[in-house]
């Protein structure tokens, strides 16, 4: 699944640990959210798996019901 620039809609490319969009939109950071409440998941990671946690009660999260959002990349 590409990482879409949530400005222009065009793929971004993954750099030094964030998203860059090619079109110069700028910089963003990937947050995953839950389905059922919209709220950001605990990215559980071990091995190079990377599962994820709602802690609002619906427990583990389908990576394919997963739901991506885009904030703006700051170095703090």
């Amino acid at each position: 699944m590409d990482a879409l620039c949530p400005v222009c809609g065009q793929p971004m490319s993954w750099v030094s640990g964030h998203f860059h969009c090619d079109a110069d939109h700028g910089d963003f950071t990937q947050i995953a959210l839950c389905p059922d409440c919209q709220q950001p998941l605990q990215a559980l990671k071990a091995c190079g798996a990377v599962d994820y946690f709602c802690q609002n009660g619906h427990g583990m999260i389908s990576k394919k019901r997963i739901q991506f959002t885009y904030s703006p990349y700051s170095e703090e």
